[in-house]
């Protein structure tokens, strides 16, 4: 439903992100993403300092003055937000979920595909695909992607990376610009292989989501944590040494295999700090990708 509270929600990221991206990300994106050649656009008077290598001499035989060919990119790029919808991102013990973070980023990347005319489309995934808007270009087009990051409810706790991927494979033709967000609380290599295919298919960069009590957890005596994707409650005593070892073991457990996970795949990763400053992080990850691509 859109309410007059999502209403506003929709407009203050619109605004905010749309800033942001005019302002910070539209020119690093363009020069990261490059289209896919040159097409002729025209031809002008040769002025001095102009490249002669693009003398059009067919032009410039004919009217006796030199001319130069003129070019622009071919773009017609395709960026897919794949957003991460399960229970576990539906948490946040700052001022917004993970869920919260990942709808502005998601409105960010959507705006910087549109800003330099490549289109936008969005998949939202728990155990199951939930969501699919295929890509399009326009504002109109970016304003219902926002709508959608922000109100599509999922139905499923759960998390099925590998299939959808193996969804995002089949739907979306070789050669997208792929953003994968999710916080990657997975355990073993169930989706290495999906996500090492699309890898090879698509330019895949996965966006890692985290939260402050994700990397220390305080100690508050007793207390009932329940799995946000199995409803299980477990009670435990946060002061205890032995659990706060315990916690910290399992954490890096959690992220040593991702890590080994994205390495092997060869994906492009971009670490959201647990403040949710995703504009820092945004902008560290296009000055990485212009360095290697140099």
């Amino acid at each position: 439903m859109l309410t007059p509270d999502v209403l506003r929600r929709i407009r203050r990221i619109e605004f905010k992100t749309r800033r942001l991206v005019i302002n910070a990300f539209a020119g690093a994106y363009h020069s990261v993403y490059k289209g896919r050649g040159l097409s002729f656009a025209a031809v002008r008077p040769y002025v001095p300092g102009d490249d002669v290598r693009s003398i059009d001499w067919k032009v410039t035989a004919r009217t006796g003055e030199p001319f130069i060919r003129q070019h622009v990119e071919e773009r017609e790029l395709t960026v897919m937000i794949v957003i991460d919808g399960s229970a576990s991102v539906l948490f946040g013990t700052i001022d917004r979920q993970k869920r919260d973070f990942a709808a502005e980023l998601g409105a960010a990347l959507a705006y910087m595909a549109i800003t330099n005319n490549d289109r936008a489309g969005l998949l939202i995934f728990s155990d199951k695909v939930e969501h699919y808007v295929p890509p399009r270009k326009g504002r109109k087009h970016v304003m219902r992607l926002i709508r959608d990051l922000l109100i599509v409810e999922t139905s499923g706790s759960g998390t099925d990376l590998a299939q959808a991927l193996r969804t995002l494979n089949r739907v979306v033709p070789s050669g997208a610009i792929i953003f994968l967000l999710s916080d990657f609380l997975l355990s073993g290599e169930s989706y290495y292989q999906d996500l090492a295919i699309t890898a090879r298919h698509h330019e895949l960069n996965v966006v890692i989501l985290s939260d402050p009590l994700e990397e220390q957890f305080p100690e508050v005596g007793m207390m009932g944590l329940r799995d946000a994707e199995t409803g299980e409650v477990q009670w435990v005593d946060t002061t205890s040494p032995a659990w706060q070892q315990q916690f910290r073991q399992q954490q890096q457990q959690f992220q040593q295999d991702r890590d080994t996970i994205l390495k092997r795949a060869g994906v492009a990763r971009i670490d959201i700090p647990p403040d949710g400053d995703y504009a820092r992080a945004l902008n560290l990850f296009f000055r990485q990708q212009l360095e290697r691509r140099r």
